[in-house]
């Protein structure tokens, strides 16, 4: 998707940099073939053991909130997460490694939340938070043009529960992430953004700053930084 310059320049200004994009995070998502699937769990006791104790990062929003599209962007890859228009299609944990072998970290893709999510997934998604070891930091996703609905601030609340328990038993955190920016008019993105993280906030004190992003943006918006977030979480 090709927008106006005024459009872009609207977009890159609500860009949460920490910091410059990092060689090692372009090392790391530059291969797109060193980006694999490695395992699927459909339940607790499925949940894959890797040999080198990989940093994970897990992916969750509501159902077609762009997390598949969004991730495949990370990755450098069209089809390695599956997308899909129908609601629900991911039905388990979805374990992917990146980087060469044996691997820099490990991303996993959550099933969507939702009216059309199923309560076995939320306890599974729950076991995973509780007792995964690797796990370094959650995304959560929400669509610029649909905001947050009751499913996102119950889940943001959920997640902030996580985190309010002693450090020592959660180490990680909690990240939020706006896609599909370039749905939203010039004129009404710094709008509509200020008033999704005002209810990120609400919901969830404790959750980092959204970053922006759009996938059809030609380059895309947010990519960069989400990859060198990722990083940083995993201690990279």
């Amino acid at each position: 998707m090709l927008l106006s310059v005024s459009h872009s320049r609207v977009i890159q200004s609500l860009l949460v940099r920490e910091r410059g994009y990092s060689n090692k995070a372009h090392r790391i998502f530059s291969d797109s073939k060193s980006a694999e699937f490695v395992a699927g769990a459909a339940s607790a006791s499925q949940f894959p053991k890797f040999k080198h104790r990989l940093p994970e990062v897990i992916v969750t929003g509501r159902a077609n909130v762009g997390k598949s599209s969004l991730f495949n962007a990370v990755l450098g890859r069209n089809s390695l997460l599956h997308t899909s228009k129908k609601a629900g299609h991911t039905k388990q944990l979805n374990f992917y490694r990146v980087g060469a072998e044996p691997g820099k970290l490990v991303l996993v893709d959550a099933p969507g939340y939702g009216a059309r999510g199923r309560p076995e997934w939320g306890q599974m998604f729950d076991e995973y938070l509780q007792t995964r070891q690797e796990l370094r930091r959650v995304y959560i996703l929400f669509n610029a043009k649909h905001g947050l609905n009751a499913f996102d601030a119950g889940m943001l609340e959920h997640l902030s529960r996580f985190l309010l328990t002693p450090r020592g038993t959660q180490p990680w955190t909690l990240q939020s992430i706006i896609t599909k920016v370039d749905t939203i008019p010039a004129d009404k993105i710094v709008a509509v953004i200020t008033k999704i993280r005002k209810e990120i906030h609400r919901a969830a004190p404790l959750c980092l700053p959204p970053i922006v992003t759009s996938t059809e943006m030609k380059p895309p918006i947010g990519i960069d930084q989400v990859q060198d977030n990722i990083i940083d979480a995993c201690g990279i």
